[in-house]
């Protein structure tokens, strides 16, 4: 099946998990893909991500461990919304300056520059600025 925004059916995926109260959910992998997963960890709104090999298909699958705060009946997700910002349609692009600060500075702008890609925060310290991919809160 192909897609023709792989990165917007990550979000949804990870959305639609999120709602359901999944533990973990598990997608076709891919560099881009990889790489918001590890800033996602790193920033403490997922538990894990790997990469594995799908035997069934022998393509490659990014299974991400979502993560609850509370106790069973009150439990609640870390990410309260994800949401897509750049699509192939509308890139939006912006300058070290320009970096949307998301919530206050609660939640993170995740952007890909010619540095690799990072958080908003990130950039602001590096100084770059670039495409804006999603923002998470």
């Amino acid at each position: 099946m192909s897609f023709s925004d792989p990165i917007a059916d990550m979000l949804t995926r990870v959305r639609n998990a999120v709602l359901a109260e999944h533990p973990h959910v598990a997608m076709p992998s891919s560099k881009m893909k990889a790489a918001i997963a590890d800033i996602l960890d790193k920033e403490g709104f997922v538990s894990s991500h790997e990469v594995v090999d799908d035997e069934a298909t022998g393509f490659k699958v990014l299974k991400i461990g979502l993560k609850y705060v509370g106790e069973h009946r009150h439990k609640r997700p870390v990410i309260t919304n994800i949401e897509r910002v750049s699509v192939p349609g509308q890139r939006i692009y912006v300058g070290k300056d320009d970096i949307p600060y998301v919530l206050s500075g609660m939640g993170i702008a995740i952007l890909t520059t010619s540095k690799g890609v990072m958080t908003g925060r990130q950039a602001r310290k590096l100084g770059v600025g670039g495409e804006i991919i999603c923002k998470v809160w």
